[in-house]
């Protein structure tokens, strides 16, 4: 399934009736901070470090996350979402003469490092055509000089209304837009000794700005304008959130970590939140979550902050990006339900906990829902604890678990995804018949993978399709219950998908599972 977004129009494919629920989806992270370049407000995927550096400009002096996201590949991250958001910025500008004034172009992706360029030519325009021109497009690749995208538009009007108007046409483009006021003409071709085998290109009459560091708002964005944390609306699903630091000597504002944690709950995502730096040790870190009053079973946090083991004087720095790439290492090799403190699952050995945290010290951490960055497994630091920020929370107490946490969140996105068409059918008989049949077979794997402490679980489904019509309360309705390896009770969850979305809750009492399979 898909998602394209054109014009504030957004188009959903849904997988076909009875397909196999996917049983081992990649897990996807997102992150969201600010970058030398790149589309703003735009979820790009990117597999690797040199993507992100070709398309964002890798490290940046201002940013944390270049860092971050080379800290997510190198420990085990596949794929990864980027999300650039800015504050105050301009894109670069290009002046080309024209009859009566000076056609102005603006670069769409705003950034100092943003190198464009344009040409102007009237190759296969009749001579007695005043009106007509050929448009060339460049965007020159900062480091290598080197031409790394390039658009050309053919026989453009230079008046608006026509059905080749400039600036209806470059309404298309990825790279410019075109500025108000207009000319009275149409541009000069950019012709000029030493350009014998084709246009000469104009460069940038002024550079775009990087404007300043992000605010809180910035990061979360406008929920209207589909921007800031709100542009993974146009992405069908994310598994990991991270909002690296928005400066190397600032932290994550409350006002954006709450605002993540309310998203990331309605999407069904994990948060990671990054030790502010004022915890300089263990009872700071307590006494600070306390008094904060965050819980939630959809945040991991984690203390202390690390630092280069070379280097002792260096400066702290957060791991959030570090994490997450082994979050997702975690469920490609052994799956969510598995701790991360063990071999093979350790932070690289170049990096190592900023404070040392002492046995009784970590016992506390971790009864407060952080996790502890210690231990010394085959050389390397590990996370441990392996719990949510979800203390205080007396009906989901079970979410405390950050394994069961995450196991639950895998079982409900995956249902949800894969029973989406459920609501668009008449047949409840049928439905009711395809869906058990679905989720029993997923359930059947995670059972054998080991994910649940027994074979049983229970599994029932009811197709409450009243009508054709579709409306918000026409829909199905899952019920699932299982034993979570490592968990002291059985979990029983809730899915009531509908037309207008899926609401998941935990059920109070569980079905007896004696006879279940």
């Amino acid at each position: 399934m898909s998602d394209a977004q054109d014009g504030g129009i957004t188009v959903t494919e849904i997988a076909p009736m009875g397909q196999p629920i996917d049983v081992s989806p990649d897990t996807i992270a997102a992150f969201i901070g600010r970058a030398l370049r790149g589309p703003l407000n735009a979820p790009t995927l990117i597999n690797n470090f040199a993507g992100f550096r070709r398309r964002f400009g890798g490290h940046w002096h201002r940013s944390s996350l270049g860092p971050a996201v080379k800290q997510f590949f190198e420990h085990g991250g596949r794929e990864l979402y980027i999300v650039r958001v800015a504050n105050n910025v301009r894109g670069a500008m290009i002046c080309l003469p024209a009859k009566g004034g000076v056609m102005v172009l603006r670069a769409l992706e705003p950034g100092s490092t943003e190198n464009i360029r344009a040409a102007i030519d009237y190759d296969g325009i009749d001579d007695e055509d005043e009106q007509h021109f050929n448009l060339t497009v460049q965007r020159v690749a900062p480091d290598s000089g080197l031409v790394a995208d390039q658009e050309i538009y053919r026989r453009l009007h230079c008046v608006e209304g026509e059905s080749s108007f400039m600036g209806d046409a470059l309404l298309s483009s990825s790279l410019v837009r075109v500025e108000t006021p207009l000319p009275g003409g149409r541009p000069m071709a950019t012709m000029g000794s030493g350009f014998q085998f084709g246009p000469p290109y104009i460069g940038r009459a002024q550079r775009g700005s990087d404007g300043s560091a992000l605010s809180d708002y910035d990061l979360i964005g406008s929920a209207a304008k589909g921007t800031g944390l709100f542009s993974l609306n146009q992405i069908e699903h994310f598994d990991i959130l991270y909002m690296p630091p928005p400066g190397r000597h600032m932290d994550l504002g409350p006002t954006a970590m709450l605002a993540a944690e309310l998203y990331c709950r309605k999407r069904g995502a994990m948060l990671i939140m990054d030790p502010p730096g004022s915890w300089t040790s263990a009872q700071d870190a307590v006494a600070s979550i306390r008094d904060s009053g965050y819980s939630s079973p959809n945040i991991l946090a984690y203390y202390p902050r690390m630092r280069s083991r070379q280097d002792e004087e260096s400066a702290s720095h957060a791991a959030g990006g570090a994490i997450a790439g082994l979050l997702c290492k975690l469920d490609r090799t052994e799956g969510p339900w598995q701790d991360l403190d063990q071999y093979g699952l350790g932070f690289k050995r170049t990096l190592e906990p900023a404070t040392v945290v002492t046995f009784d010290n970590a016992r506390l951490l971790v009864k407060e829902g952080l996790n502890v960055i210690a231990g010394n497994t085959g050389g390397r630091a590990t996370l441990c604890g392996s719990v949510t920020l979800g203390r205080g929370i007396q009906m989901d107490r079970k979410f405390t678990s950050l394994t069961v946490r995450r196991l639950c969140l895998m079982i409900t996105n995956a249902i949800e995804r894969s029973t989406r068409w459920a609501v668009f059918e008449s047949d409840a008989a049928q439905v009711t018949e395809t869906i058990q049949a679905q989720v029993h077979a997923y359930m059947c794997y995670l059972a054998d993978a080991g994910a649940f402490l027994d074979e049983h679980f229970l599994v029932q489904c009811d197709a409450g399709l009243q009508s054709h019509s579709i409306n918000p309360d026409r829909g199905i309705t899952v019920l699932l219950t299982f034993h979570p390896l490592g968990a002291d009770e059985p979990v029983s969850l809730t899915l009531h998908q509908t037309a207008s979305g899926c609401r998941v809750a935990t059920t109070a009492f569980a079905p007896v599972m004696a006879e279940c399979a």
